[in-house]
């Protein structure tokens, strides 16, 4: 049985420190798009409550802290788009290193997660524009070829 994938979660943040996203100027406006730091946590308790329901997903994340899930994404996430957040959380290598995540699991993270932004109103362009600061890292998020 697989690790749980609530450490891909929480591990999110590790986005901003890799080389790639670093390429990429922060996006006030981006944040703004999502409602602000408020919106985030609003799509974020959408998002855990999919990810509790979904049965690719549901397994993992059920026997984790989600409150603590929750408050480390909206930190990450508030951070990858430039906010004014701090993030609190381990970086993505460490924190995947032993959870077998492959790129099923990732792919059905992210396709809840673009649910949740759909269910939340969110502009399809400023989905992108957060998906592609998210998209690096797979290469630290994924442990299993």
């Amino acid at each position: 049985m697989k690790k749980s994938l609530a450490a891909c979660l929480v591990a999110l943040s590790a986005v901003f420190t890799n080389p790639a996203f670093a390429q990429t100027p922060p996006s006030p406006e981006l944040l703004q798009s999502f409602g602000g730091t408020p919106g985030l946590v609003k799509l974020m308790d959408d998002f855990m409550v999919r990810l509790l329901a979904d049965p690719r997903t549901g397994p993992h994340f059920k026997p984790v802290n989600q409150a603590q899930v929750k408050e480390r994404l909206v930190e990450q996430f508030c951070v990858v788009m430039g906010g004014p957040c701090v993030y609190k959380g381990a970086d993505m290598k460490s924190a995947h290193a032993n959870l077998d995540i492959s790129k099923a699991d990732f792919n059905a993270l992210v396709e809840v997660l673009q649910q949740s932004m759909d269910a939340q109103g969110i502009a399809f362009r400023a989905q992108n524009q957060l998906l592609a600061r998210l998209a690096p890292m797979h290469r630290d998020t994924i442990t299993v070829k």
